[in-house]
């Protein structure tokens, strides 16, 4: 999860640096993937019950970004 969550904002910046469109709409689309992902390892963290503090900030945060960075990769095309 660690590693999907850093990923995202290390995507995120490598999409800020896109050189053209389409370089831009793709790394955009990794930066949704890892995103995506956060949210499935914290879900499944809190299903194993794994893990023993309330998540649903983490949660609501990782909706949230994902909501924004969805819609802008639906607004790049």
């Amino acid at each position: 999860m660690v590693r999907s969550a850093l990923s995202v904002g290390a995507n995120y910046r490598a999409t800020c640096r896109a050189r053209s469109k389409a370089e831009f709409f793709a790394k955009l689309s990794i930066t949704v993937e890892e995103a995506d992902e956060v949210e499935y390892w914290i879900e499944i963290l809190e299903e194993a019950k794994m893990i023993n503090f309330d998540v649903s900030n983490y949660k609501g945060e990782v909706s949230e970004a994902l909501s924004i960075l969805s819609k802008a990769r639906k607004n790049t095309k």
